[in-house]
């Protein structure tokens, strides 16, 4: 059998403009493919996060939580003459983790 795969960085509904999966879609698709856990890294925002880790659960899926931020020298709007906007994925190890990213 093959090592299981852990998807690391997801986006769902809660990622404005940029979410595709739907939180109870993913996690029948998880168990059914016998997923061991599944991180959310939604764009800028943790509003997700109590869906996505009571849909995993119920599933028996471990959730792993995280954020993809924003990352620039200087302020977001500020954008003249400023190197573009990169991202970063965050992901929490810990309870300390995830309440350092809120």
């Amino acid at each position: 059998m093959p090592d299981p795969f852990v998807h690391l960085h997801l986006h769902s509904e809660y990622s404005l403009l940029d979410g595709f999966c739907r939180i109870e879609k993913l996690a029948k698709l998880a168990e059914e493919r016998q997923v061991p856990a599944v991180a959310l890294t939604d764009h800028g925002n943790l509003y997700g996060a109590l869906a996505f880790s009571k849909a995993m659960c119920e599933v028996g899926v471990k959730p792993i939580l995280g954020c993809e931020i924003y990352r620039t020298k200087g302020l977001h709007t500020a954008r003249e003459g400023q190197e573009k906007l990169n991202h970063l994925t965050l992901l929490a190890s810990t309870d300390e983790g995830l309440r350092t990213a809120a």
